[in-house]
């Protein structure tokens, strides 16, 4: 026996959850309960009514249990308490999730990439990095989000909208980092006496003093590099110690320092904040664009010392070098082609494994590269974002730009050895050189 009732109806009823017993069955969907008083609550799913009214915000439910769970958001009660770090929930549900930090259970797969998620609707949002989908529209610029999230933020820029506002000069933010910063200069205690700048604290003021002084005292004893700071040689440690603390929550890729997590944020939510003017080119940072202006200018202020090679960014050179002092440091195990990057050996498996993990949506041509994959949507769009800037033509690929700008230029790199004619293109030569075999 497993329960004592003083009614004979009670224990008839009881003895349902035995027998397996379910003589009340739903004429809408077939589900069968128990009881009545449980079919007649199932119903409100059907008829959407929702009698349980909560008093505080007129929000409705359909079944008694529901409007207590929701009143726990105005009473602040959290019963559902983590025994690992002792954080509270308002729900069971929230609790389960929540625990997955501490196991390390991530049963949300994706079936592209195979990264794996605690939680659905961050692999929901994951699979948009896949798809392009960005389903969070701005209806007053038209930009598109991938997260909700994402949008909203975005929205300050055209609402004018600041709701941190500061305590003490009522000045407002739009948001709640530029308030911290803000709150800084309210607790001065000292000034820079070169600039004038002024410091939070005494200490503050000491290390900045450095700046101008040019004094280091904070030593890296592994590599013997030298900071005006102690929190940058906390920050320069991490490359010694791999240590990464900050971590993105879409991908969990991590990172050493703030800044480069905020970086690759837009990643995910597609912000692209500096636009060159002349082409509609966008970037994720500052340094992208100039880096980006050097195509336009000619620029290459980067400069081989060994063969005068010249290149638009520094990256570029450091790989040149590789050449010269032969350090090629990522080997393929199969076919011994060495590489100067991982990520460009990581590229190269793919050649042998066959994957191809990003898939065209609309044709169903799968790609090894996200990049190609973007390249190609380009035939189903009819974009052309790559813009001569001499007449005007556009480009579906910065490739076929870069070769259309030789009919300017009149550049004929691809010279015949045979009869000595220069041409514009290597297909050219290629069909040419068939004129001497004949």
């Amino acid at each position: 026996m497993c329960k004592r009732f003083y009614k004979n109806e009670n224990l008839r009823l009881h003895m349902r959850i035995h027998t397996g017993e379910k003589p009340f069955k739903c004429e809408v969907c077939y589900l069968s309960f128990s009881q009545n008083g449980s079919l007649k609550r199932h119903m409100y799913i059907h008829t959407g009514e929702k009698p349980f009214k909560c008093e505080l915000c007129d929000k409705t439910f359909s079944t008694n249990e529901n409007i207590r769970r929701h009143m726990r958001i105005h009473t602040g009660k959290k019963p559902f308490k983590c025994e690992v770090c002792d954080k509270s929930f308002s729900k069971n549900d929230n609790l389960r999730l929540h625990m997955r930090i501490h196991t390390g259970e991530k049963p949300f797969k994706c079936e592209v990439c195979d990264k794996s998620f605690s939680r659905n609707d961050n692999l929901k949002l994951h699979m948009c990095i896949h798809t392009g989908e960005k389903q969070f529209k701005c209806e007053v610029c038209n930009k598109h989000f991938s997260q909700n999230g994402n949008l909203k933020e975005h929205m300050h820029i055209h609402t004018g909208e600041k709701r941190f506002q500061c305590e003490v000069c009522a000045e407002s933010f739009s948001r709640n980092e530029q308030l911290k910063q803000h709150m800084r200069f309210h607790t001065i205690e000292e000034p820079c006496v070169v600039y004038g700048e002024r410091f939070a604290q005494s200490g503050n003021v000491k290390q900045h003093k450095y700046i101008h002084t040019g004094e280091k005292l904070f030593k890296c004893e592994v590599c013997d590099g030298s900071f005006t700071k102690n929190g940058s040689l906390k920050r320069h440690m991490r490359i010694h110690t791999g240590e990464k603390p900050f971590n993105c929550e879409e991908c969990d890729e991590s990172f050493s320092r703030k800044e480069s997590l905020k970086h690759h944020m837009m990643i995910h939510t597609g912000e692209k904040p500096f636009k060159y003017e002349i082409c509609d080119e966008r970037f994720t940072s500052n340094e992208n664009l100039k880096q980006h202006l050097r195509i336009h200018t000619g620029e290459k202020p980067f400069k081989c010392e060994v063969c005068d090679k010249s290149f638009f960014q520094k990256g570029n050179l450091k790989q040149h070098m590789m050449i010269h002092t032969g350090d090629n440091s990522f080997n393929c195990e199969v076919c011994d082609k060495s590489f100067f990057q991982k990520g460009n050996l990581k590229q190269h498996m793919m050649i042998h494994t066959g994957e191809k993990p990003f898939k065209c949506e609309v044709c169903f041509e799968s790609f090894a590269q996200n990049r190609s994959l973007k390249q190609h949507m380009h035939i189903h769009t009819g974009e052309k974002p790559c813009k001569c800037d001499v007449c005007g033509k556009g480009f579906s690929k910065n490739e076929n730009l870069r070769r259309h700008m030789k009919i300017h230029t009149g550049e004929k790199p691809f010279k015949c050895e045979v009869c000595g004619k220069n041409f514009s293109r290597k297909d050219h030569i290629k069909v040419h050189v068939y004129i001497h075999t004949v």
